[in-house]
């Protein structure tokens, strides 16, 4: 999965942030209004990239009268979990930049790291497909 230029990116931290609030899929004017106070945006661009998005297939859409409503395919976190495992598969030894990043990452994160290995491999449990 490709990166997200900085406006596509901005708009997916927009349609993220609301459905970790438990709202509903936006229309272009919910997000254009969500934006209104950072950047001053065309109603018309943000039709765009959102109708981008969706044809990239980070956006799903459905039709709400003479509207479309978006919501993200994938949460924040599965995005950038993509781009990591692409990131890997750029490299011709996984193993190495493997060990490399763990070795970068703080203590609490190396924390976070052994408790998931630890969870995914107890007895009893499936390994990851």
């Amino acid at each position: 999965m490709k990166g997200l230029g900085e406006l596509e990116r901005t708009v997916m931290e927009v349609l993220w942030a609301r459905e970790d609030a438990g709202l509903d899929a936006a229309t272009a004017r919910d997000v254009s209004r969500a934006l209104a106070g950072d950047r001053d945006l065309a109603h018309t661009t943000v039709m765009t990239v959102l109708d981008r998005l969706a044809k990239k297939g980070m956006l799903e859409r459905e039709r709400d009268g003479r509207a479309w409503r978006y919501h993200p395919v994938a949460s924040r976190e599965g995005y950038v979990t993509e781009l990591m495992l692409g990131a890997l598969n750029e490299t011709g030894d996984r193993g190495a930049a493997l060990v490399h990043f763990v070795r970068s990452v703080s203590e609490d994160e190396a924390a976070v790291i052994r408790r998931a290995l630890a969870d995914i491999t107890s007895p009893g449990k499936e390994p990851p497909a």
